[in-house]
């Protein structure tokens, strides 16, 4: 019989994809069959699914520590937000179209019947589906549109664990605060809580524990230390930091619309820019993004394409992925207005490349090698196509033969995400050593983590 466990949180950024990943993986390595669900997301960092078209990264990363290749049921909905108040809707890994929140929410009966069939989907086919929650489980003004927090536990009968963070402080406000607010049916279903993020001694927080147990009238599952050797693909750009790194010799630029900025999670500390700085950097990233014209002007406007030049000029390598690649080039074109009305914006013209922004997307994972011959496996998640001079040198070559982005003496090109994940790739082309755990070694480190700071009968009372 199917079991559903559901992870929810105080707040957004608390770990809730942590504990869904952990979950996944221990369950596996008990030998359930097991798939992680996530029933509406908003994020621009997302990944090819196995039949096509993109989920959350959240739930791909999710999808990889149970064994899976990402697939669409997994995160029926996803919201790629590409305005201040729109957002692109994907639908079981497809477009969908482009709504204003207001407009969203109009629409959210018919989504959360297209998440229950796909959660439906799932449950036919494992023995455990991990759902993971969105921000609070306890947003009153979104209770009666809510998709994803406990209206979807309480329909898919889930158990449910309620996570909060402690770095973030007030953490007995959050988790009283949070099971306060919740009805009386939707509070039934929370049968657990876990502090995050614990630094120092945790027996301090003894007291603390006890405190909260009588007040909530829920076990403890555990106090949960924090562990920079678990590294993990976030889900947002609330997983980003920002604070400056002043040793690092690796420069991102924080664009406002960044996406896929997972790109960087084996490169260690990374300095992120969003405006100029006197340090001079031996490289320099430009991200992918789901506004590239927006981004565009916005970098602009901050004086950094003139700063990025000029790190060129001193010596830096600069690397485009994805929207970053088309930023690279001499123009970029949205006759149909995909992304913007701006119509077409002047590039850097580090590159000579021209890109015209249309549909459909191009969502694929694919096989490369570089020049030298180092294979690798990456990923295309993108709008248009982009047209390389001639004579141009190009960055990489396909398994179907074909050459992909663009090279140019101290500037790098490319659509494919995930290329510099490789050891190998990355030494050849940017000439960096980067962090070559493999995730399989980080998803049984988080399994090890949930079980040695888990009470077991807690734990184990969640998974019958």
């Amino acid at each position: 019989m199917l079991q559903a466990l559901f992870i929810g949180g105080t707040a957004s950024h608390v770990g809730k994809s942590w504990f869904t990943a952990a979950f996944c993986r221990l369950l596996v390595r008990r030998g359930a069959r097991v798939a992680p669900f996530k029933a509406q997301n908003m994020s621009n960092n997302s990944y090819p699914c196995v039949e096509g078209g993109e989920i959350g990264r959240a739930q791909a990363m999710q999808a990889e520590a149970c064994g899976l290749p990402a697939m669409a049921d997994m995160n029926p909905v996803l919201l790629k937000p590409n305005s201040a108040t729109g957002s692109q809707v994907v639908v079981q890994g497809r477009v969908w179209g482009n709504v204003e929140a207001k407009e969203y929410y109009n629409h959210t009966e018919k989504l959360l019947a297209l998440a229950l069939e796909s959660y439906q989907r799932l449950a036919a086919q494992f023995d455990y589906v991990v759902a993971e929650g969105a921000g609070s489980i306890a947003e009153v003004n979104l209770r009666n549109r809510d998709i994803t927090n406990l209206r979807m536990a309480e329909r898919i009968g889930a158990r449910a664990l309620l996570v909060a963070d402690i770095e973030r402080g007030g953490v007995f406000g959050s988790l009283v605060g949070t099971m306060d607010l919740l009805p009386p049916n939707h509070r039934v279903l929370v049968k657990a809580f876990a502090v995050n993020r614990f630094r120092g001694d945790r027996s301090l927080f003894d007291e603390g524990v006890k405190f909260l147990e009588a007040r909530l009238g829920i076990p403890c599952l555990g106090v949960f230390p924090l562990d920079p050797r678990i590294v993990i693909d976030e889900e947002d750009s609330l997983g980003i930091d920002e604070s400056e790194v002043s040793d690092s010799s690796v420069a991102v630029i924080r664009l406002p619309h960044i996406s896929n900025f997972t790109d960087f999670r084996t490169m260690g500390s990374v300095a992120w820019i969003q405006k100029p700085q006197d340090k001079q950097y031996a490289v320099v990233f430009l991200p992918g993004t789901k506004n590239t014209l927006e981004d565009l002007l916005w970098l602009r406007a901050q004086g950094l394409d003139a700063w990025v030049r000029k790190q060129h000029v001193g010596g830096a390598l600069i690397v485009g992925i994805c929207g970053g690649y088309q930023m690279l080039g001499e123009r970029v074109e949205d006759p149909d207005g995909v992304e913007s009305s701006h119509g077409a914006v002047d590039g850097l013209c580090l590159l000579p490349v021209n890109t015209v922004l249309r549909s459909p997307k191009v969502t694929r994972v694919t096989n490369a090698r570089t020049a030298a011959g180092n294979p690798f496996t990456a990923y295309e998640i993108h709008m248009g196509e982009t047209s390389r001079a001639a004579d141009a040198t190009p960055f990489a070559y396909l398994s179907d033969g074909k050459s992909e982005g663009c090279c140019a003496p101290g500037v790098i090109g490319t659509y494919l995400h995930g290329a510099f994940d490789d050891a190998a790739v990355a030494m050849e082309t940017l000439h960096l050593t980067i962090n070559a755990t493999s995730k399989d070694v980080m998803y049984d480190r988080l399994a090890d983590w949930l079980v040695q700071y888990s009470r077991p009968e807690v734990l184990e009372s969640l998974l019958a």
